[in-house]
């Protein structure tokens, strides 16, 4: 396993919003064709619950989960740090609540500290990037309106300190489009499994999705984005890369940026899973006591007053 030893974070976290959660049930999708909310299932992990947001950029409603930390609906003056976890190609806002459920054992043991998880809804196969037609604004939906609605509507510790990105998969590659196009705006990311691509790339071109604007080709890139932000990055962001060694469609390029980091000098942790394939829960389940660490290290890094429930 190689590791790279993280970038310690100097800013501190200041307070944000406080309203209250909204008890709003969502709408069920129009159709089967309808990605942007899906209809809840029968069962969600606990503490998980599931609501939408205005999308004024698509004009409709969008789906999401949230996990809340047990102390939540008793501690009405307190605020929590954030982590917003993508999902991958083909999934929805429940394709990823395996994650709160570990976090939630991990709190109920007073291992872990009271977070908040929210898990948006980002499209079939965005990448989490607005496509070039203006139909599917994953990108603007996650940063302009969905994060600005979790800050107002639930107690947020709204900083970027307190505000850490993963995904895993597509959701890997959005969450580091997401922190090297907007570092304001992350304390961490935590890339899992998530194939980073040139899509400035002239070769490619046309670009199915993002089009062939050689602008929007490039402030799409995260290779050229690292390098814009290198500096901010270098001083402000934690990062952490992962992937399994029998995953060969997306390593190459996990190690790729890997090596792009280290030759931006961005400090970095990074490391293989020997014998694992494309899957989150079994990357999770074989570092469960672990899993959360490197989020949890970010925000004490950076200052941010963690609280563990009481024994």
């Amino acid at each position: 396993m190689k590791i790279f030893l993280p970038l310690l974070l100097i800013a501190f976290c200041s307070q944000g919003a406080s309203a209250q959660p909204s008890n709003k049930k969502p709408t069920k999708p129009q159709n089967t064709e309808d990605m942007w909310l899906t209809e809840a299932p029968s069962e969600l992990p606990e503490a998980v619950t599931h609501h939408t947001y205005q999308s004024d950029s698509m004009g409709r409603s969008v789906g999401y989960c949230i996990y809340l930390p047990p102390s939540y609906l008793s501690s009405q003056d307190r605020k929590y740090p954030v982590i917003y976890h993508l999902h991958g190609a083909g999934g929805n806002e429940f394709r990823s609540t395996y994650s709160a459920s570990v976090l939630h054992e991990g709190i109920l043991q007073g291992r872990l500290p009271e977070i908040i998880i929210v898990f948006p809804n980002g499209g079939r196969s965005t990448m989490y990037q607005d496509s070039a037609d203006g139909r599917f604004m994953a990108e603007t939906s996650v940063i302009k309106e969905l994060i600005p609605h979790i800050d107002s509507t639930y107690r947020t510790i709204a900083d970027r300190n307190a505000r850490g990105i993963e995904g895993f998969s597509m959701g890997g590659r959005g969450s580091t489009h997401l922190a090297m196009k907007y570092p304001e705006m992350f304390g961490s990311l935590f890339n899992q499994s998530g194939n980073v691509m040139h899509v400035s790339d002239s070769s490619q071109l046309p670009n199915a999705y993002l089009g062939d604007d050689a602008k929007t080709l490039a402030d799409n890139d995260s290779y050229l984005n690292l390098l814009k932000n290198a500096d901010y990055i270098r001083q402000h962001m934690r990062i952490q890369l992962a992937c399994g060694t029998d995953d060969p469609g997306h390593l190459p390029t996990v190690r790729e940026f890997h090596a792009a980091l280290t030759n931006a000098n961005v400090r970095h942790q990074y490391f293989e899973v020997d014998g694992l394939d494309h899957s989150q829960k079994k990357m999770i389940d074989g570092r469960k006591a672990t899993w959360f660490n490197f989020q949890i290290e970010s925000m004490k890094n950076a200052g941010v007053d963690l609280i563990y429930r009481e024994q």
